[in-house]
This record gives structure tokens, sequence and C-alpha cells, in this order.
């Protein structure tokens, strides 16, 4: 039922919006999700219990599952299941709720993995001039021939070839790029 659900529920029976918690209101993007400095020592990682994982799980599943359902699922009181939501969200492992796109059908039928070489002690601020691309869908920092591997969606072939040549190669930080065209890809999802 919709008034069950957490992103469209009264109040009572949804994660309280706080400076950590991201809002997640149906017709809205939701907020910039809080991520702790997982550089600092005081954000070491906890272990998470079987309800922890289920929750988790449940929520992967369907992020806008009630309170009362997930309870219901992982049998636990409506209380403590609030309580351990909103704690995963505190201590970041929710790092935010949101829709699994079908990029192709939004107009974004053009998909490729971007692999970076960058100027050694870059990474910072290449992360950021990624971060600020509305085609980029995934960025990481790896090892092996190349640094950076980047995930893109873009409208079409020209698009893309327009974010490679005037976009990336444009940055002074990045030495070299090599484009990996998706044929086909497919989102994993937890089993039900």
């Amino acid at each position: 039922m919709a008034s069950e659900r957490m992103a469209d529920s009264p109040g009572g029976d949804r994660p309280k919006s706080s400076p950590r918690a991201p809002d997640t209101g149906l017709g809205g993007r939701p907020d910039a999700p809080h991520r702790p400095p997982d550089d600092r020592p005081e954000y070491q990682p906890r272990p998470l219990d079987a309800i922890d994982r289920d929750i988790l799980q449940m929520l992967q599943m369907d992020g806008r599952a009630s309170i009362r359902s997930v309870a219901e699922r992982v049998h636990v009181s409506r209380a403590n299941a609030y309580a351990r939501i909103n704690r995963l969200i505190d201590d970041g492992v929710i790092r935010g709720f949101g829709a699994r796109v079908n990029h192709e059908r939004a107009g974004q039928g053009a998909s490729a993995y971007i692999t970076l070489k960058i100027v050694q002690n870059s990474w910072r601020t290449v992360r950021e001039q990624l971060r600020r691309l509305p085609e980029a869908s995934h960025i990481a920092l790896v090892s092996g021939d190349f640094d950076v591997l980047l995930m893109v969606h873009t409208q079409d072939n020209r698009s893309l070839r327009e974010l490679v040549l005037t976009k990336l190669q444009a940055m002074p930080e990045v030495l070299s790029t090599r484009t990996l065209l998706v044929f086909e890809e497919e989102d994993l999802e937890p089993d039900a």
C-alpha cells in the first residue's frame, strides 16, 4: 500500500531525516547522501549481524519497503527495524535510496567504461572533476595498467566522443584514456 512505503509514508513509519540521512521524497531527487570520511580512524567498519544483513538485502531489492514490512520479514519489532535502518544510515552503510535506471530507455543509448592514466598524486583533483560530469555513473581508483575506471552513459556515440575528447582529455591531470564500449549490460540484483 502506498501509504506504507518508506519513501512516501507519513513521519511515523519512516526513518527520520537528519543532517546525516538523505531525504528521498517521491517527486524529487534525493539529497546528496552523507558519506563518512573513510580516511578518518573513528569511522571503522562495524560488523553487521544477520538481521542487519537481511535488512540490507531487503532494501536493495525494494528501497521503498515499509518499516512494517521490513520488521515482519526480519522478525523484529517496528521500533527495532526503524532504529537499525537509522543506524545503518548514520554509520554510512546505507549511502542513500535511489532508482535503478534503464539507461537506454532514459535516452542514454551509449555506455562505456573509460580507463584513465593520471598524473601521480592527482586522484582527489581528478575525482572531483569526474563527479561533476552528468554522464558519469561510477568512478574507481584502481591498480594495474591504468589508474581510474569510469563508467559513463551518454545519449549516443557522438556524445560519448565529445565527452572523451573535449572533457576528459582536456583535464591537465589526465595523461591518457581508453574507451571500452558496452554492448550489453545487466545489473546484478540480490536474490529474492
